[in-house]
């Protein structure tokens, strides 16, 4: 009997063990529900970071001049690191990546956009993915810093710093350090910048006549550019060149 009873009817058996078609489309909405809703926290949290780190750790910006060549070429996309200078000091070759201090980029020049378009630049700006606002920055390598004399030239032709002379090598090829002459001692908490492309950069040797006298607050600053990430080929790491400014005595 209990043989039997173990055995049972296959038939019946294998009717009651199958799922129904109905039961399978419920289990195959609800595993497609969870992995919709997984998919949305996936992504919510994501979009989330990147606004986090936008906001207070790296940005994105493109390159819309070539004041910076070679060193930066035109549309090159780079990161900027913006706990400079909040909790990094700015060093000597730095690049830096900053807001007019007024009147260096002149008059802005209002552009006519899809209001499509202009929205979701906005939505991706918040996020890092796009930097619409690029052309309202600029970005130089520091030359010098707070309580830095800086003159142009010595007899061989190179910039001096506190009196002593450096070699550039970051200058664009077949540029001369500068020139335009000058004489200059950087205020405290400012910056001297000057563009790799010293004959096609409007630095601060051009800027003695406005209110900044060509310095650069560190308050406009928005950090360090790190590294250009896009396109590709052109990636590198952002040097600042330590050597070319390690026997220049502080201030």
């Amino acid at each position: 009997m209990s043989g039997e009873q173990s055995l049972g009817n296959p038939a019946r058996r294998r009717k009651t063990s199958k799922p129904s078609r109905k039961k399978l489309r419920s289990i195959r909405k609800n595993v497609f529900v969870a992995f919709f809703i997984d998919l949305v926290v996936v992504l919510f949290v994501a979009l989330l970071l990147s606004l986090l780190i936008k906001t207070f750790l790296v940005r994105s910006f493109f390159i819309p001049s070539g004041s910076m060549l070679e060193t930066l070429q035109i549309d090159d996309r780079i990161l900027v690191n913006q706990l400079t200078p909040d909790l990094y000091p700015i060093e000597r070759g730095d690049v830096v990546v900053f807001k007019d201090p007024g009147g260096w980029l002149g008059p802005a020049v209002a552009e006519s956009t899809d209001p499509v378009v202009a929205a979701a630049d906005w939505v991706l700006s918040a996020f890092g993915i796009t930097a619409p606002d690029s052309k309202q920055h600029l970005v130089k390598r520091v030359i010098g810093i707070g309580g830095d004399r800086i003159i142009c030239c010595d007899a061989d032709g190179t910039i001096t710093i506190n009196e002593v002379p450096i070699t550039e090598p970051y200058i664009s090829s077949g540029q001369a350090p500068s020139s335009l002459e000058f004489d200059v001692t950087v205020p405290a908490g400012s910056l001297w910048v000057m563009g790799d492309n010293r004959g096609n950069s409007e630095d601060s040797r051009y800027h003695s006549d406005l209110p900044s006298k060509g310095f650069v607050s560190n308050e406009w600053v928005v950090g360090r550019a790190m590294v250009v990430s896009w396109p590709f080929e052109n990636w590198i790491w952002l040097d600042n060149y330590p050597d070319v400014f390690k026997n220049i005595p502080n201030p």
